[in-house]
């Protein structure tokens, strides 16, 4: 047993992070020393109700209250003592989104999840309204999609917000967000480090018609960057975190983030001209920029960082999940061979053969768009393999065509913020599954995006670990340091991880790679179109 950490838990100095996921809510427990003491998960997944992706109020309290209680008993197990205070405690969850309540508390619709795309002609038309890219998910499209659709419910909303926001809400009574998830339901001011005045008035202004009871920043949270006083746990809270009633109100609650946002502070990328590749299921870069980029970008969301810089983000449906198929494929062969099949070792061999493939794949092409992929403008996916006759079709070519796929849509968002718009980066960190087989997946991404990529042992604890350390940041920052600083000396003390850096050969391969890939692309439309 760790007497340090069981120490640390009853003396109440624990600081807890709780992280909504889309396939996982997790809880993760660190000590003073910010290291991770204990962990609880519950699994879960998102239902499609009448034609919307969405999580039921239920399931969204029945899981938290799982994931609590699976950290208690992990806590009771390790070092036999129970949670009753704690030095603070952080929520995040999954960005964007829609939760409308009215003023009795009550949800009015059911929670409409950033997977949802329904909201075309509302981002479209907000886009060009607020000369802005308004993705599809955001919240302020949400809202607006349902004004367009004449939804009754939209007269009756007293406050609208995101799953972290309704969470913090909750178990607090504030109806706060921290400033990177607030940036996904509305842009921001990077000078007043609050929602765009300009654009809340023009919002206002076009839908004055309609003569709602209330005006944009009626019903949207307080906007606070990180560090700031966000409310304190109340009882009625406590109970809804700890059903066991052990858990004492009056903690200390930062401001509640999202994913993306949890994930720069996970990977130490909160300064300017540093960055962040999170490659798992989907995929998203995050670069911090030192200015605003000089014109919208449809396939380039800018959000900011926890405490309040300005941020580009490429976002990409598809990553992974095409590429352990085929691995799966060959796991199935492996077995009608009668051998035992290892999934970390075939993932290995599989990976490192890759690198011995050419490095534009020998003319070989994946498409890796198990759902659509906004950024190349496809609404829905087929996954496809395309080769021509005259190809070099070998095993490597074959993987390495399929690791470039996981992140070529990537490769095309960040060649604008690199190649058009020069944006200088000094450090990219990688972080999710693709990194796991060490060397490989980083190799391939420091190619596609013409970059050192870095990977930290640390960056594997993912988000619930980046809201408890802004926690940290909100109870400990005793010398009134920079986000950015704080982490710097006092969370990773200078360890910037393994880097790898690109090849002039790779570098080259993957550009005509990519340029084969953009050329190919109506194959994939004729797929989407007739493959039913």
């Amino acid at each position: 047993m760790n007497i340090e950490a069981k120490k640390t838990i009853e003396s109440g100095k624990a600081i807890l992070g709780i992280e909504f996921g889309s396939t996982r809510i997790k809880a993760v427990l660190i000590d003073e020393n910010n290291k991770p003491i204990a962990q609880g998960s519950h699994e879960w997944e998102n239902q499609l109700v009448d034609g919307l992706w969405t999580y039921s109020i239920e399931a969204i309290w029945n899981g938290v209250q799982n994931c609590y209680a699976d950290l208690r008993a992990n806590v009771k197990k390790d070092y036999d003592t129970d949670i009753e205070i704690l030095a603070a405690i952080g929520i995040s969850a999954m960005m964007h989104g829609y939760m409308a309540f009215d003023d009795k508390q009550q949800i009015l619709v059911p929670f409409r999840t950033w997977r949802n795309t329904n909201t075309a002609q509302a981002a479209a038309e907000l886009s060009e309204l607020f000369v802005y890219n308004i993705p599809l998910r955001w919240s302020i499209s949400h809202l607006y999609q349902a004004i367009l659709n004449n939804e009754e419910h939209v007269d009756n909303i007293d406050f609208l917000t995101t799953l972290a926001g309704y969470i913090h809400w909750q178990i607090t009574g504030m109806k706060v967000l921290g400033i990177g998830d607030a940036s996904g339901m509305l842009p921001i001011d990077p000078d007043t480090k609050n929602y765009s005045a300009e654009m809340v008035a023009k919002f206002d202004k076009l839908t004055a018609p309609k003569k709602f009871r209330w005006k944009l920043t009626d019903i949207l949270p307080k906007v606070l960057q990180a560090g700031e006083n966000a409310g304190f746990l109340t009882e009625e809270g406590a109970k809804k975190l700890d059903i066991s009633g052990h858990l004492k109100p009056g903690i200390p609650v930062c401001p509640p983030e999202g994913d993306a946002g949890t994930g720069m502070v996970a990977t130490n990328a909160v300064r300017q001209r540093t960055g962040n590749v999170s490659a798992g299921t989907s995929s998203f870069s995050m670069i911090v920029l030192e200015k605003d980029l000089s014109r919208p970008y449809e396939m380039i969301d800018m959000v900011t960082t926890p405490d309040g810089s300005p941020v580009a983000m490429v976002h990409c449906n598809n990553c992974t999940s095409d590429l352990n198929a085929w691995v799966g494929l060959f796991r199935e062969y492996q077995e009608l061979l009668g051998i035992p099949a290892d999934m970390n070792m075939i993932y290995e061999k599989l990976y490192n053969n890759a690198l011995n493939g050419d490095a534009d794949c020998g003319g070989l092409v994946s498409y890796n768009y198990i759902s659509g992929e906004p950024v190349t403008g496809l609404a829905e996916g087929r996954p496809m393999f395309v080769r021509s006759a005259n190809d070099k079709f070998n095993l490597a070519n074959f993987m390495r065509a399929n690791l470039y796929a996981s992140v070529g849509v990537l490769k095309i968002g960040n060649d604008i913020l690199f190649n058009d718009e020069k944006v200088k980066v000094d450090r990219i960190t990688g972080h999710g599954g693709l990194f796991k087989t060490r060397g490989v997946g980083q190799r391939i991404l420091a190619a596609a995006i013409n970059s050192p990529i870095s990977v930290m042992e640390t960056a594997g604890e993912g988000g619930a670990w980046g809201i408890a350390l802004l926690g940290s940041y909100l109870v400990n920052n005793e010398n009134n340091l920079s986000l950015a600083d704080y982490l710097d000396q006092t969370i990773f003390a200078g360890n910037t991880g393994v880097e790898i850096a690109p090849t002039d050969e790779d570098v080259a391969g993957f550009n005509a790679y990519i340029e084969n890939y953009k050329a190919c692309l109506p194959i994939e439309e004729a797929a989407v179109k007739y493959k039913k």
